[in-house]
């Protein structure tokens, strides 16, 4: 099993080079195609035209573009990701300062997701063929009709407007001191061993990622549902009724494991789109994540920037998809190597 899961980690890491490659090239030409310089972005409103052509040759931009995207991508094969032309810091700093929050964010929701998702299939499945079935149906579908970014302000207005019971700005309550040790807030207050900084941190994170489970949960329960029909027509569930089980054991033990594989793989392509979902939401929260680096970096128009961010998160993605591919073998021994 374990050489199995290598061979497709290592077969996977050789089909993202040429997906990078052909990312970053498409982020390049499309940056460089807007009408935007720069060179001239980087320097005063009061420098001369001689200064911001001597800034053009500095930066390579006097270059053909596919010189430039050499020399981008020789800079980046090196560790140098450039410079921001907003904040005149080096964009690999930034995104690792803020890489860790979005996935921390991200992960706390898919959790909140999954058990939505897995709780809500199952009650979805046991109100076959009842009056509630219908309900549970129209239920779900009004849930996945609701986009995180609408849930996102519903939760604002309710728990942190209304009944001011919940945070809802920035990831640490004023006052209180950020730890630097992993960038993973939770992690560090708890090997800081400031119970308080973990507290004002997860109750910062409670709103945001309900947000992106409710918006992503939906589609896990309809597919768990379905699967669960069809595992319920094999006929090892009706030799475990001939045995004397009791529904609930043939659901929970026999069914449901065969049943959660494809809702894994599922659950593996939500978390790519949950993941790229949190721009807005982070938005609205004011959380320091990726999201708000790029919506900033757009705003300013500083394109190291964009492209830094967008590629990183083209990189999470491809790392979510192997490790649930990586996950799936783990799981269905039909797909392991001898």
């Amino acid at each position: 099993m374990f050489a199995t899961v290598l061979k497709l980690v290592g077969r996977r890491v050789l089909v993202a080079i040429p997906i990078l490659l052909v990312v970053s090239a498409l982020l390049f030409c499309v940056l460089r195609l807007l009408p935007v310089d720069p060179a001239a972005m980087s320097l005063p409103p009061t420098a001369t035209v001689a200064e911001v052509e001597a800034k053009r040759r500095e930066m390579g931009l006097d270059q053909p573009l596919p010189q430039q995207f050499l020399i981008w991508l020789r800079d980046v094969l090196h560790g140098d990701f450039g410079r921001s032309i907003h904040l005149n810091r080096e964009t690999g700093s930034l995104v690792g300062a803020t890489l860790p929050a979005t996935i921390e964010l991200a992960l706390f929701a898919m959790a909140l997701a999954a058990l939505l998702g897995i709780g809500g299939g199952l009650l979805m499945f046991h109100a076959r063929n009842t009056v509630f079935e219908a309900i549970a149906d129209l239920g779900s579908i009004l849930l996945l009709s609701i986009p995180e970014f609408l849930w996102g302000l519903i939760l604002l207005f309710v728990f942190g407007v209304t009944l001011q019971v919940l945070p809802f700005t920035g990831r640490l309550s004023p006052g209180l001191p950020q730890p630097h040790i992993t960038g993973f807030l939770l992690l560090d207050a708890l090997l800081r061993g400031r119970f308080d900084i973990f507290l004002s941190a997860w109750q910062h994170l409670i709103l945001p990622a309900v947000a992106l489970a409710l918006a992503f949960s939906p589609a896990i329960m309809r597919v768990l549902r379905s699967s669960l029909f069809d595992v319920y027509h094999e006929d090892y569930i009706e030799q475990a009724r001939m045995r004397g089980l009791s529904e609930r054991r043939i659901l929970l033990v026999h069914a449901l494991k065969n049943a959660v594989l494809p809702t894994l793989t599922l659950a593996g392509v939500q978390f790519g789109f949950l993941f790229s979902g949190t721009l807005l939401v982070e938005v609205i929260y004011s959380y320091p994540g990726l999201g708000n680096l790029m919506v900033d970096a757009v705003r300013n128009a500083d394109l190291p920037l964009i492209q830094a961010v967008g590629l990183t998160y083209c990189v999470v993605v491809l790392v979510i998809n192997t490790a649930v591919d990586s996950l799936y073998v783990v799981l269905n021994p039909k797909l392991r190597v001898r």
